[in-house]
């Protein structure tokens, strides 16, 4: 952890510690994140860590494909502590974040059962609870979570009563793609219980240190090309040319993995250009391949 003051690593080492001394369940223990995540910015790491240590909320901001899922899951791994993750949308209620009741058979009698969701399993065990495109839910839906994400920590549940006070180590991570169509801007309520993080895409060196460590199979001279389409398409989007998910790092490597079986050309078709909507976009994407493919 270069370029922290000792104090500052001290704090963070000793929150791991503490989280990998703890015992999870076998299928909890399924549900921790593998790590992986290279970040593009020199602080950008440790900074999430230590928000995450000093219980704060994290809201990764970036496009699509720039890795914020893997971020949280390496985070999981960081500290070997479980992820329950929540997908939004606008069909998102309170159910499937809270749980439901259920009839089930006990000694012969039929009798009610709730099951547990996500919010709840995170935080009775000291999970981390991962919320992706947080900003893609019905905002009538959200402000269930607001004594969970606020300095209460706790939770009425309002199908049982319960009154939930969340574990120690119970960390919440949420994600937006901003600018996309379906989403709409979170509401200040819910935005000022989080500290931010944008997350750019990985360019340059630390990219071509995540082919090569991803793919250490593939041709030097693949990762070479892959490398300058990845930054011809970023200058497009800068440019306004192109969108930021033709430029996803995701993408990116699925169109690497691909290529090295197949066609590169049609390797990059698969991968990045036909997930685009507009003909115009697909064409320069593959105008720029027939730039490096000769």
């Amino acid at each position: 952890m270069e370029g922290l003051t000792l104090n500052v690593k001290s704090i963070i080492d000793q929150s791991q510690n503490n989280r990998h001394s703890r015992e999870h369940a076998d299928d909890h223990k399924a549900l921790i994140g593998r790590g992986g995540y290279v970040s593009p910015l020199e602080n950008l790491w440790n900074d999430i860590l230590l928000s995450v240590v000093l219980q704060k909320n994290v809201l990764l901001k970036g496009p699509s494909g720039s890795g914020k899922t893997k971020l949280a899951e390496s985070i999981s791994s960081f500290f070997n502590q479980p992820m329950h993750s929540i997908n939004c949308s606008v069909d998102l209620d309170a159910e499937a974040l809270l749980g439901f009741k259920t009839l089930i058979q006990e000694n012969g009698q039929t009798a009610i059962d709730f099951v547990e969701g996500p919010v709840i399993q995170a935080m009775r065990y000291g999970h981390i609870l991962y919320i992706d495109e947080i900003n893609m839910a019905k905002p009538e839906t959200l402000p269930i979570l607001h004594s969970v994400l606020d300095h209460r920590r706790m939770l009425t549940n309002p199908y049982t009563g319960e009154v939930l006070r969340a574990h120690e180590d119970f960390t919440v991570i949420a994600a937006i793609n901003e600018g996309y169509i379906g989403t709409s801007p979170l509401n200040e309520a819910l935005k000022n219980r989080f500290i931010s993080f944008s997350i750019p895409y990985l360019t340059g060196e630390p990219l071509r240190g995540l082919f090569e460590r991803e793919y250490p199979e593939a041709s030097s001279l693949l990762i070479k090309t892959m490398l300058n389409l990845a930054e011809d398409m970023f200058i497009q989007v800068q440019n306004g040319l192109l969108s930021e998910e033709a430029a996803s790092i995701r993408s990116l490597l699925d169109a690497t993995e691909l290529a090295q079986y197949i066609d590169p050309k049609r390797a990059i078709r698969y991968a990045i250009a036909e997930k685009l909507d507009d003909d115009s976009e697909k064409e320069l994407v593959m105008e720029l391949a027939n730039t490096w493919l000769k």
